[in-house]
């Protein structure tokens, strides 16, 4: 695999919250602003990264009999770290993800990469890794809690105080957005446009690869198989 695989395939392809379905209590829970899942996922991202480049360095050193509790203890020490950042440098984001920051640790997205890429791979590829679905958690998150906001409350804020007004104050929001329902609502709308932008693409690659790149194309009569006789239309 590539580096750019490496690095890509968090984005959307293996998405942890909407292709692994991973780390879902989170995504559910802060993402009522937009500020709060920018946080949270810039937050596990620093927490990924610094863990996988950890683990894959010791990798060779930790008993694989202990291997869990050293990763929950590698995961744990740098989210104690963004702990005490973020109530120093944006308590606001510490009051709003409550309980949530401290339960990094256990969030199975970083553990998970952990076990089944850091513990098996260099560390540049595992710091790609980690770079990639962090940036893919924020993403997810980030579009969710957009959408809750500006539909639940008709603003979008990006930073403490910085608030805007996206719906006119004279027009009510739909109040169930920033709700527990309306959460799971957006969740699955924005999992399933997800998965039909992908068998959008695939189905492309597929045709394209069956009939246009084909060196007999021009006198093909339909009878490869994936060929539907009809020059990949």
């Amino acid at each position: 695999m590539g580096k750019f695989s490496t690095f890509s395939k968090g984005l959307l392809k293996e998405n942890p919250v909407l292709k692994l379905v991973l780390g879902t209590c989170p995504t559910l829970a802060v993402t009522t602003l937009a500020f709060n899942g920018i946080g949270m996922g810039l937050a596990a991202t620093f927490v990924l990264i610094c863990s996988n480049v950890l683990i894959s360095a010791l990798r060779k050193v930790i008993p694989n009999q202990v291997r869990i509790p050293a990763f929950i203890t590698v995961i744990a020490a740098f989210v104690t770290i963004v702990q005490m950042l973020v109530k120093v440098l944006l308590p606001a984001l510490d009051e709003a993800l409550g309980v949530f920051l401290p339960l990094i640790t256990v969030n199975c997205i970083i553990l998970g990469r952990a076990e089944m890429f850091a513990s098996k791979n260099p560390v540049l590829d595992s710091a790609l890794d980690g770079l990639g679905m962090g940036l893919g958690f924020t993403l997810a998150l980030t579009v969710m809690a957009s959408v809750r906001e500006i539909l639940g409350a008709g603003t979008l804020t990006l930073l403490p105080g910085v608030t805007f007004q996206i719906i006119p104050q004279s027009v009510d929001p739909f109040g169930i957005m920033i709700t527990p329902p309306g959460g799971f609502f957006i969740f699955g709308v924005t999992m399933a446009l997800v998965i039909y932008l992908e068998g959008r693409k695939g189905r492309k690659i597929k045709l394209e690869a069956s009939c246009s790149s084909c060196p007999a194309a021009a006198g093909c009569p339909g009878a490869c198989e994936g060929c539907d006789g009809k020059g990949g239309e």
